[in-house]
């Protein structure tokens, strides 16, 4: 069985992934590294179309949110999502193909893949996608997190920033809840006692 994690950055795919992971003995991987895979394949005239985010990047993250619109902001992941859906199928295959099972979680997960994927491989997977949508209660838990080389963190100093990045991550979170509700996905609010939404998650994606 492939378990897929989908939803906006810092909403607990990876806390989620890791536990999966240990509580059952299942490998994971985040779709980053996946698209990392492929893009020495991309011709590099074509990097910044298929993979905005890279072209977006500035050296801070106040820069960003002070040159970039929420919305080009969710585009640019959402864009380079659906360049990277190849590769989360090849992976997905070749998995199924040597009877493995597997955890994949990542940004890259959307709603319309995963719908893909079982239409193409019924019966071999599940899914579920994490969301905040609370941006004071965003803010006041990434100023506690103890995530080593957190990149909110790390690469912000203005106080405005943390509000943008808030915003970004719930709207992008409205996306997830909606094509997941559309398409008869579950999917999951981690505002509130995100441990226990964790092991809530976990017995959702392991439930016979």
């Amino acid at each position: 069985m492939l378990y897929f994690i989908g939803g906006p950055p810092k909403s607990g795919k990876t806390t989620l992934a890791k536990r999966l992971s240990k509580s059952k003995g299942i490998p994971w991987v985040s779709t980053d590294t996946l698209q990392t895979v492929i893009i020495p394949y991309i011709d590099e005239n074509e990097l910044n179309e298929k993979f905005p985010t890279r072209a977006q990047r500035c050296e801070s993250n106040d820069e960003k949110y002070s040159k970039y619109l929420t919305d080009e902001i969710i585009k640019a992941y959402q864009k380079q999502a659906k360049t990277t859906y190849p590769a989360i199928d090849m992976f997905a295959i070749c998995e199924i193909t040597d009877g493995n099972d597997f955890i994949i979680e990542g940004y890259h997960v959307e709603p319309e893949l995963v719908a893909e994927l079982n239409e193409k491989y019924p019966g071999k997977l599940k899914s579920i996608f994490l969301l905040k949508s609370d941006e004071t209660k965003f803010i006041d838990n990434i100023k506690k997190s103890t995530t080593p080389n957190d990149w909110i963190i790390a690469r912000t100093k203005n106080e405005e920033t943390y509000n943008e990045i808030a915003k970004m991550v719930c709207k992008y979170g409205e996306f997830f809840k909606k094509e997941a509700e559309k398409l008869g996905f579950k999917s999951m609010n981690m505002d509130d006692d995100f441990d226990n939404q964790i092991e809530v998650a976990i017995n959702e994606l392991t439930a016979t």
